[in-house]
């Protein structure tokens, strides 16, 4: 039976499409995996986020169509020129082989321009061959509708990943991050910033401030502070759940009374938000043990 005449213009739109379509399920299950980590020092809006999303979509095709150019094109070519010896049937299982040899030279020339570890090289090699390589396999069929179906499959996989990693969160079979529960008992002891600047809990609901919580004009326009030491008092608020818990801190001269709880149960955290709700920066000190 004579198949139908390859068209790689379709197979570079499919290719660069799968690509896109890879980045949009690699972006949501990054998404679905930052909400069961501690929140980052500094804190971008959901909406600043999507903003940067939509922002990076013309690259990401772009360089989707490259890459698609460059190693899905000529590996597609190879697989139809193997598959005439093989009786006219198609050999996607030569998509990984023929795109790991394609992209071996400038791997190799990549990882000895920028002295890379062979293991990171290896790890990089194997996965750009696995998500090339799958651009290959569903670039190879020539039937009618083919960028279509792609397009509807790959759509829904993504859409489908995102909704069950939202059910999953949200009954818990994920496990959403919290912050630890505290309580007086754990708040004894030094508590410590990157700099060595001390908090110094003690059980009696004393408290010694080293240094902490200076922030320059220069650094924070909009919200400067100056370094607090000398001593007061403390009490922890238990609030409504763990996210309301705080630890109040009344030191003379000092203008951070209220700490919020971060971190993990493992290493526990006391935080302010530094200009404002939202958007900004975390300062935090950790506990020492």
């Amino acid at each position: 039976m004579r198949q139908e005449k390859r068209s790689y213009g379709r197979v570079l739109a499919v290719s660069t499409l799968v690509g896109c379509l890879e980045v949009a399920l690699a972006a949501v299950v990054v998404l679905l995996y930052v909400q069961t980590q501690p929140p980052p020092d500094v804190r971008s809006g959901h909406a600043e986020a999507a903003g940067a999303l939509v922002a990076l979509t013309p690259l990401v095709g772009f360089v989707s169509f490259l890459l698609s150019l460059v190693f899905v094109l000529p590996a597609v070519a190879l697989a139809d020129l193997l598959s005439r010896g093989l009786g006219g049937r198609t050999a996607w299982w030569s998509a990984p082989p023929v795109v790991a040899a394609l992209l071996a030279a400038p791997v190799l020339v990549f990882a000895t321009y920028n002295d890379a570890e062979t293991g990171d090289t290896l790890v990089f090699w194997a996965s750009a061959t696995a998500s090339l390589s799958l651009g290959v396999v569903f670039a190879l069929p020539r039937g009618e509708g083919l960028l279509r179906r792609v397009a509807l499959w790959g759509t829904a996989v993504v859409a489908g990943t995102g909704l069950l990693g939202a059910l999953a969160l949200a009954v818990g079979l994920l496990p959403a991050y919290e912050p630890p529960r505290l309580g007086p008992q754990d708040m004894a002891g030094s508590w410590i910033d990157q700099t060595g600047n001390t908090l110094v809990f003690t059980p009696d609901g004393r408290v010694t401030a080293s240094g902490v919580g200076g922030r320059s004009q220069a650094d924070y326009p909009g919200d400067p502070a100056p370094s607090c030491s000398g001593s007061g008092t403390w009490v922890y608020e238990s609030g409504r759940d763990v996210w309301t818990q705080q630890v109040r801190v009344d030191v003379p001269g000092c203008a951070w009374p209220v700490w919020s709880v971060g971190g993990t149960a493992r290493e526990p955290r006391i935080q302010q938000e530094i200009g404002g709700p939202g958007p900004g920066r975390l300062y935090r000190l950790r506990k020492v043990s």
